[in-house]
């Protein structure tokens, strides 16, 4: 039986599109396709050892959930597992996929294939996706309105204000106004035991120290046992009496003298340091543990001197007028007899005339030397003895500072045993007190 033209034409179209004879099947189970990744593979080779991957921080992708702090755990993971010869930053682009989850890593298979090509560009495509600009505008205004709570302790508002600021390292604030901004948002009570500590000038110091100082001060408060939230009114700030004046505060008792016992320890290190570098400067002040063997010196090495010059000089003016005395060649007291002396008059027998005898040329050099080196002697004498006097007023000024340092701290010493001693007064006194009144008080 031969096919019919529509057979044909349909047995050709049948092997022209292979997907008509797939049954419902295989159409309802298509084959998996995937998309490419939107990170452009590294030309550099990169072994990732397996037992890092559980060790690295996940982000779901909830608002709860802090963008940077999840990626400075993630540095630090990389920091710590670092290969020699890698590249941190592909290190960083290779791992960072294995931290998202759920939304965070629907977004990014979401973005477009081939996009990214460095670790700085998923780093600013994930804080784009994850930090908008209205949470950052948030963030920035809890730091510009910060105020303290309630009864809050001076560490915990200090804590409290430093995690606002490391929540939003893009705030862009200068360190004047975080300063500034805390300042303004402290209770009175935290103010006053702020200016306290500082002895009222903290107004006068610069940002860097004034952000110093409250840290100091944070971490001096913590080891304070200051009253907790339920002792209303010994941490809250209160009017003094009516014969004081408005808006005037005071704070509790043992909580001021632990403050002013804070400042004036701080001062007394302050004082302490002061006199460390003034007699290492002292002590770092050139001086020789022999004497120059020439003037008895002891700020100069033998080498050194400025009297050698001056020696140098006049000795060598003496030395070439004794070269300008050239005695005669033709002296008769030669090594050598020649026959011509026969006749010499030195070695003839006849009486002669006396003649006259030219003074000897030496002799007066050698008075001219002589009353060079007693020039010089006077002169050495005369830099000895302003050297010592010299040495003597330097030793006498140390001593002096010394002594003046040393009566200084003897009385700052005196002065910090007599106010601890107060301290240690007031603090029993306030311990009785508190025991009478739990005797007085009846039972709940």
């Amino acid at each position: 039986m031969e096919a019919t033209p529509e057979d044909q034409h349909s047995h050709h179209g049948h092997e022209g599109n292979p997907n008509e004879f797939r049954s419902m099947r295989d159409r309802m189970h298509p084959p998996r396709m995937s998309a490419p990744s939107c990170i452009v593979p590294p030309t550099e080779q990169l072994v990732i050892r397996p037992h890092i991957v559980p060790l690295l921080p996940t982000f779901h992708g909830m608002e709860s959930e802090n963008p940077y702090a999840h990626i400075k755990e993630f540095e630090e993971v990389c920091n710590t597992f670092r290969e020699g010869g890698a590249s941190i930053d592909l290190m960083r682009l290779k791992l960072f996929p294995f931290t998202l989850k759920d939304k965070a890593k629907i977004w990014l298979n979401s973005l477009r294939p081939r996009s990214i090509r460095s670790w700085t560009d998923l780093q600013a495509e994930f804080l784009k996706k994850f930090f908008p600009t209205h949470r950052t505008n948030g963030l920035k205004r809890q730091i510009s309105n910060f105020s303290a709570k309630e009864n809050e302790k001076f560490y915990e508002c200090w804590e409290r204000y430093i995690e606002a600021i490391n929540a939003c390292p893009h705030h862009g604030f200068d360190t004047w106004l975080l300063v500034s901004y805390f300042y303004d948002g402290m209770s009175s009570s935290l103010k006053q035991l702020l200016e306290t500590m500082c002895g009222g000038d903290f107004m006068s110091k610069n940002p860097e120290e004034a952000m110093d100082f409250l840290s100091y001060v944070a971490e001096v408060s913590r080891g304070w046992d200051e009253p907790n939230k339920g002792e209303v009114g010994k941490m809250k700030s209160q009017p003094i009496a009516s014969s004081a004046k408005a808006g005037m505060y005071t704070l509790n008792e043992d909580v001021d003298m632990k403050a002013k016992f804070a400042a004036m320890t701080r001062r007394l290190e302050e004082l302490e340091l002061k006199k460390m570098h003034e007699m290492q400067a002292v002590a770092e002040t050139p001086v020789q543990v022999k004497p120059c063997s020439i003037c008895q010196s002891y700020e100069h090495l033998v080498e050194e001197c400025p009297t050698i010059p001056v020696a140098r000089e006049m000795f060598g003016d003496q030395a070439n007028a004794i070269g300008q005395f050239k005695p005669n060649s033709n002296a008769p007291y030669g090594n050598t007899y020649n026959s011509s002396w026969r006749n010499h008059p030195n070695f003839s027998w006849k009486p002669r005339a006396p003649e006259y005898q030219q003074p000897a040329q030496p002799s007066q050099q050698a008075s001219n030397l002589e009353q060079a080196i007693v020039n010089l002697s006077k002169v050495v004498g005369d830099f000895v003895g302003d050297q010592k006097s010299i040495n003597a007023k330097l030793s006498q000024r140390i001593d002096s500072v010394e002594s003046t340092l040393n009566k200084k701290m003897d009385g700052m010493q005196n002065d910090l045993s007599q106010k601890i001693d107060n301290l240690q007064y007031s603090i029993s006194r306030l311990t009785n007190l508190n025991t009478v009144q739990e005797k007085g008080r009846f039972p709940s």
